[in-house]
């Protein structure tokens, strides 16, 4: 043996002893069992905190990304309905352009280019709204739709099946899906039986 392994032995030997010894002493200390049941309920109640923080951060996280959602929706609708009022104000004047055409004498000369003048703006008018998402409700001859059509009478008419529109009194108009104002319509409704009562 050199003298270097020699000295590195007792320094080894000590520091086996001195763990021994630790762990002697920790081995000989009595654990007193309400202290333990103390510890327990700490660290119960500490978890069930820590569960608790975690499942409202987890709802707050959850809320959040409801709000993000519904803002994003409010704003995509704000974007596609602005224009609504702006458009209820635009409809009557289609109304009175598509009126004028109906009732104007077309076979005077004198009048053909002013109804000729009307009709270009009617077209111009009609495409410009419908470039913002604006599209005409005619439901010549359609079965009656609630959701579309707003019916101003009913007349009982045995050629066309019941509930189909047989006129419209005035177009209606959807902005982007959305029905803004509903067609007024003449819808058919099936003829009532007649009775023969004999006395």
């Amino acid at each position: 043996m050199t003298n270097q392994e020699q000295v590195q032995e007792p320094i080894n030997q000590e520091t086996q002893t001195a763990d021994q010894q630790e762990t002697v002493a920790i081995e000989g200390v009595a654990i007193d069992s309400a202290y333990v049941v103390e510890l327990e309920q700490k660290l119960e109640q500490a978890s069930s905190i820590a569960a608790e923080e975690k499942d409202r951060a987890l709802r707050t996280v959850a809320e959040m990304e409801n709000l993000r959602r519904r803002t994003a929706l409010d704003v995509e609708k704000a974007h596609k309905f602005a224009l609504e009022k702006f458009v209820t104000e635009l409809l009557p004047v289609l109304d009175n352009l598509e009126r004028t055409l109906q009732v104007a004498d077309k076979n005077n000369e004198a009048v053909k280019p002013l109804l000729e003048g009307v009709e270009l703006t009617l077209k111009s008018m009609a495409n410009s709204v419908a470039k913002f998402g604006v599209i005409a409700i005619d439901p010549q001859g359609q079965l009656f739709d609630p959701n579309q059509h707003q019916a101003m009478s009913m007349i009982e008419n045995p050629d066309l099946a019941p509930n189909t529109v047989i006129a419209v009194m005035q177009k209606g108009y959807e902005l982007n899906g959305r029905v803004i104002r509903p067609a007024m319509v003449m819808v058919s409704k099936a003829p009532t039986a007649s009775v023969n009562i004999e006395v």
